[in-house]
């Protein structure tokens, strides 16, 4: 089940539920802050998630995935490629 634009896995986000947070799937805007440029510009793209881009992995999402305070070290791309798989996609394929 895709929670995410990026790959995060919002049902195991610690934020979810003090802020009241319903994922970005669903939400105008971040809970934090004024705007996600991953979430923009999935959405610009007409593309559930990531995963389902041709450009994936994108310098941007590589950057949010490896940063230094709120990345998770790659496991956001784990996710977009097992979304990706079940949809019918592989790495490389439109």
């Amino acid at each position: 089940m895709v929670e995410s634009r990026c790959g995060l896995l919002c049902s195991e986000c610690e934020y979810r539920e003090t802020v009241g947070c319903t994922g970005c799937t669903v939400m105008e805007k971040p809970f934090w802050g004024d705007s996600c440029p991953v979430k923009s510009c999935c959405e610009a793209k007409k593309h559930s998630h990531c995963g389902e881009c041709e450009e994936f992995v994108c310098s941007l999402l590589h950057s949010f995935a490896y940063d230094a305070k709120q990345g998770d070290n790659g496991t956001r791309l784990e996710h977009c490629r097992k979304w990706r798989q079940g949809c019918g996609k592989r790495d490389g394929e439109l």
